[in-house]
C-alpha cells in the first residue's frame, strides 16, 4: 500500500480560515483521530499537496465539482489526485453534468477551489449541500489526504474514515 508522510509540513504561526475552521470543527464533532494540518505553502492541486506532505500523488483525495444540470445542484467527487473522472460514468448516478466555475464552487460548498473538504459545507442560502461521491481507486492506499477548507489546509484518514466521515457511497467513475 502507499506511503504516509514525511516530517509535518504545518506551521503553528499561519493564520486560519474560515473555512478551516470549520472542517476542524466537524473533525472534531466527528472524533476523528488526525487535527487538519496548516501547510506552510499552498496546496491548490493534486500534485501541489502530494509534494509538500511527500506522498504519491494518488493518495490526495482532490475534490471534483460539477453542477447538475436538473437542478443546478453540485455534485462533488473525492478522486484519487492520479486520476480523472470520467463525465459519462458518473451521470449514471446523477444525470446530466456541466461544469463548475469558481463562483459556483464557493456559492453550493462555501469553499474556494483548491481547498473544497468533503465534509463541513457552508452552501450559499437556499442551496444544499453537494451530492458526494467517492472514487474508488481511492482505496489502493492505506492513508489518504484531503482539503480542509482552504488551499493551505490538509487532513489525514483512511479510505474508510472517508466514507464514515461523509456517508458518501464508493463508485467508480474513473477514466480507465
Amino acid at each position: 500500500m502507499g506511503a504516509t508522510t514525511a516530517a509535518s509540513p504545518a506551521s503553528i504561526a499561519e493564520p486560519r480560515s474560515e473555512g478551516f475552521e470549520r472542517v476542524r470543527a466537524v473533525l472534531q464533532t466527528l472524533a476523528h483521530g488526525h487535527d487538519p494540518l496548516w501547510l506552510t505553502s499552498s496546496a491548490r492541486s493534486a500534485q501541489e499537496a502530494a509534494d509538500v506532505l511527500g506522498v504519491a500523488l494518488g493518495q490526495i483525495a482532490k475534490s471534483v465539482v460539477f453542477r447538475r444540470k436538473s437542478d443546478d445542484g453540485a455534485v462533488l467527487v473525492i478522486a484519487a489526485g492520479d486520476r480523472r473522472v470520467d463525465e459519462r460514468k458518473l451521470q449514471v448516478h446523477t444525470g446530466p453534468l456541466g461544469r463548475a466555475d469558481a463562483d459556483f464552487v464557493k456559492a453550493r460548498t462555501g469553499f474556494s477551489i483548491g481547498g473544497v473538504s468533503p465534509l463541513g459545507f457552508a452552501p450559499a442560502q437556499g442551496w444544499s449541500a453537494p451530492q458526494l461521491f467517492i472514487d474508488e481507486t481511492l482505496f489502493r492506499f492505506d492513508t489518504i489526504w484531503a482539503a480542509a477548507g482552504h488551499p493551505n489546509g490538509v487532513f489525514q484518514m483512511t479510505p474508510q474514515q472517508l466514507v464514515a466521515l461523509t456517508g458518501a457511497p464508493v463508485v467508480e467513475v474513473m477514466q480507465s
